[in-house]
Parts: structure tokens; sequence; C-alpha cells
């Protein structure tokens, strides 16, 4: 059996230990030896990088001793590289031109990705929040193009998990599965009625018990705003008309097809102009938060976390 040491084989080159980013100069390091090159002066060469003369000194020393070769040669006259510095200087070259090659490939999927904005916000906030929100986004960033989904909150998660939005909006008690969230704002349901009900003549508030057995007009199952309802009243009658959108729930209100159970951000100028009345409510607390969403573990960037700063402004 041979007792012969591979570092004694021909033709065998031993690696240093430790990583790459221990064993080869930082980019800093790189570009000051080749503005020495370029200048032959070590101040010259400082200036140019925006730093001191004996920085420039210090930089130069630590890369001589991480390479374990003399790079420069320092006189009265200037600085002139070694033969080590010369050809260190050529690898530097290569190496700078395609860190500038990966800076210009990164800045253009920034432009890409700041190109456009996909939102995804349950009916509410999709109606009454975003609006203002994405004016203001536009005043800031208006190159963007800006896309909204919107539906129930179910179905802004699902368009969050399968890549089809960069940001979301819900309104509930839950955060889906699989989405981080920040509470941007609260809300608050109330109970309202066309001033022709039965129940605008009341003198008493409602009970929370009678609320749970009044079929209502509802949004469908999924949203936000009935996850809440449910939740608080500990189950729901069957619905007395099921619709997809809060305009659509606040217009057969108005018409005077019954009571229904609204943001009151989407009934300011219905209650205004008496077209629908507040049913106050004992026992039943019906708040909810509103909430920015996305995939965990991947916060918003660029444009989509320009509209979160916007909505928490």
């Amino acid at each position: 059996m041979s007792t012969t040491d591979d570092h004694d084989r021909p033709g065998h080159r031993p690696v240093s230990p430790g990583s790459l980013a221990h064993r080869v100069p930082d980019l800093g390091a790189l570009e000051l030896l080749l503005a020495v090159a370029r200048l032959g002066s070590l101040g010259g060469a400082a200036r140019e990088v925006g730093i001191t003369q004996p920085a420039a000194s210090s930089r130069i020393r630590s890369m001589e001793r991480q390479l374990g070769v003399a790079l420069v040669d320092r006189s009265p006259r200037g600085s002139r590289l070694t033969d080590a510095g010369a050809l260190v200087t050529d690898w530097a070259r290569r190496i700078v031109e395609a860190a500038e090659a990966f800076d210009v490939g990164a800045q253009a999927l920034r432009d890409r990705r700041d190109s456009r904005l996909r939102v995804a916000a349950s009916m509410t906030i999709a109606e009454y929040l975003l609006p203002g929100w994405l004016l203001a986004l536009r005043a800031e960033r208006p190159d963007t193009a800006v896309s909204l989904l919107a539906g129930n909150s179910a179905a802004v998660a699902e368009r969050l998990l399968t890549g089809e939005a960069d940001v979301g909006f819900v309104e509930g008690l839950t955060v889906p599965g699989g989405l981080d969230s920040v509470v941007i704002a609260h809300d608050r349901l109330i109970v309202v009625t066309a001033p022709s009900h039965a129940w605008a003549r009341r003198r008493r508030p409602l009970a929370a018990g009678e609320l749970a057995s009044t079929p209502l007009i509802l949004r469908e199952e999924g949203s936000g705003t009935r996850q809440v309802l449910d939740a608080a009243l500990g189950g729901l009658a069957r619905p007395l008309i099921e619709l997809s959108s809060t305009t659509a729930v606040k217009a057969a209100a108005v018409g005077g097809a019954g009571p229904a159970v609204l943001s009151e951000l989407a009934v300011g100028e219905e209650l205004a102009m008496r077209r629908l009345v507040v049913i106050p409510v004992n026992g039943v607390a019906l708040t909810r938060d509103l909430r920015a969403v996305w995939p965990t573990g991947h916060r918003p960037t660029g444009p989509a976390r320009d509209l979160l700063t916007l909505t928490r402004g």
C-alpha cells in the first residue's frame, strides 16, 4: 500500500479552506485595484472610489494578505503594479465586468417587476378603499400599470397562492392558510333596511337572536362579511337572497327586499339620503379587521410594498 501523501502527487493543487467568498477579494477591493492600475496613484484611486488614502492602503494590504502575493509597489513617484498585480488586475477586470452585467440584469428584473402591480381584494375594500389608495400610488408610480381582481376573501387567497396577484386585501376573522398578513384598518358591520321596512319603526334595539333567526340579504359563502356575521351570531337563518357583491346587496336592501348587514363604509351615502336606515342591535359586536395579505415568507416589494405603505399612512 502506498504511503505517498495526496499533496505530494504530481499535478495536485491544494485548495485553501473556507468558502470562495473568503478566498476572493470583494468587488470594492477589485475596483480599487483597477483604479490604481489606471491612474498610477493610490491617492487618486482612493478619491475615485470615494475613500481616504489610508483606507485605500489598508484595503490593498488586506487584499495582498488574502491572496498571499504583493500587488502594488509604492514609491514617492506613485504606485505601480507588480507582475503579480498586473495579472490579478486582468482577472479583476473580468470579474468587475461580470458584476456590471449582473447589476444590469438585476435592474431589468426590478424594472419588469415595477412595471405592473396585480392586486386582489375582497369586495368592500375593492369598492370603497382601494380607489383612493390606487390614486395615491399612481401619483408616486405613474409608470406602474395596476390591475385589480375583486372577489370574496377565499378568492383573494386563491389568487395569491397561485401567483395571480402580488398583494391582497381581505376582511374577516381569520387569515387564510398559507398567507402572512398585517391589519391596515378596522370596520364595523351594521344592520340596515329600507325606511319602509317594519324594523325601521321599532322603538327597541333588535336582539341578537332575532337577527340570527331572520332571513337576510347576504353575501355568498366565503365572503368576509358573512364569516364575521355567522361567527358573531353563532349561525344564520337561510338567506332571503344570496348575492355576490356588496353593491348588489345594498341595492336589494334599498329596493325594500329585506334587511341586510353591510359595512358602514359602503352605506354612507344611502344613510345620509335616508334610502337606508340603521337598525340598532343589542348583544353582539359586529366588528372586523381589514388586512393586507401575501404568501407566507414573501413580503411585498416594489409597487406592492409602496401600496401597503399607503394603506397604513
